[in-house]
């Protein structure tokens, strides 16, 4: 839960790194979401002042915060530099509190894993961006991953941010799909989060909540067609399954970017509960085929392609409590809509 450094501390972050501003009260019901993801940070980014103006108490970051593309730091640091400077940025950064990961190109790499030979040093750069105090865990453990719980018993909100790249094996390749070239592997020696997170995400969802947020850069529900998703690795994808089915994990909704596009997925096999998706992306750029890969899951009645972002409201009152999610187009308008009963979650 933090707040990202001003320019003025980004230029001199080496010599004195700042605290972490003043949290919100994790003790009051989260009734507002606003999240999106990938933003090139060249490129005009009008839909902050959208988002801001959503007055939400929690803003998610998840993931391509930055095109750093790069093993040079100094580089990485000036693209974060860039993007702090971007109008509409600092007024959307302090309208709630901010919680981010990354995806592959914050990370530095496109397509990036554990292979990425900077990953350590990246580390360091999205820490020292996001103002993420020193006394962190975060700084003394690889990987971003995170978690924050929110609200009184009965209206608790589990945000869980997964590190999709720091661990993450090498894909299989193959013939290049409209999507790209990976495909599905059953090689169980490989992984998506590693050891270490694995063991601690357990542990996240043996702590009461009622809505869990998993936030997952690339897309958890959606089917592979070539594209970077969890699909790539299913024994890890199943994994996932099993553990919110053994530690009867209730309320989880993934929220992923990435695609460029959005849309809502959802997953009814092996799961104890329809496990919902809600693919956001992307705040600044247009998908340059302007179609969407294919994808048996999408329940969406369409998918939109232009700059958006995403809105979760939640409605704790009564004996249904309901999660409506919307993605919204530049104007603030409504272009994806999807509503569950927190009651429809639970094993």
């Amino acid at each position: 839960m933090f707040k990202p450094l001003a320019l003025a501390s980004l230029i001199s972050i080496v010599l004195s790194p700042l605290s972490v501003s003043a949290d919100a009260d994790s003790s009051a019901a989260v009734t507002r979401v606003v999240f999106g993801s990938c933003i090139k940070q060249d490129q005009p980014a009008p839909i902050f002042s959208a988002m801001a103006a959503e007055r939400a108490e929690l803003l998610l970051f998840t993931g391509d915060n930055i095109y750093a593309d790069t093993e040079d730091m100094a580089v990485m640091r000036n693209k974060y530099q860039t993007l702090s400077q971007k109008s509409g940025f600092a007024s959307l950064i302090d309208s709630g509190t901010v919680m981010a990961t990354w995806d592959d190109h914050d990370f530095g790499v496109n397509d990036g894993g554990a292979d990425y030979p900077k990953r350590a040093e990246s580390q360091k750069q999205f820490l020292d961006f996001w103002n993420i105090p020193a006394d962190s865990p975060l700084r003394r453990r690889p990987g971003v991953y995170d978690s924050q719980t929110f609200g009184p018993e009965g209206k608790r909100l589990q945000v869980i941010l997964l590190d999709t790249r720091y661990f993450r094996s090498p894909l299989k390749k193959g013939e290049r799909r409209v999507g790209g070239p990976y495909y599905p592997d059953d090689d169980a020696e490989k992984t998506m989060l590693g050891d270490a997170q694995w063991r601690w995400l357990e542990e996240q969802f043996r702590q009461p909540a009622d809505v869990r947020l998993i936030v997952s850069s690339i897309q958890f529900v959606a089917q592979d067609a070539g594209q970077e998703c969890w699909a790539n690795l299913p024994l890890e994808r199943d994994r996932m399954l099993n553990l919110i089915r053994d530690t009867r994990a209730n309320g989880v909704v993934f929220i992923s970017g990435d695609r460029h596009w959005s849309e809502v997925s959802a997953l009814a096999e092996k799961t104890p509960y329809p496990i919902y998706d809600i693919t956001c992306s992307s705040l600044n750029q247009l998908h340059p085929r302007g179609t969407p890969t294919d994808n048996r899951y999408r329940v969406s009645e369409s998918t939109y392609h232009r700059e958006n972002y995403g809105l979760l409201a939640i409605d704790w009152q009564g004996d249904a409590p309901t999660l409506a999610f919307e993605i919204r187009d530049l104007g603030g308008q409504r272009v994806i809509t999807k509503k569950l009963t927190l009651a429809n979650l639970s094993n």
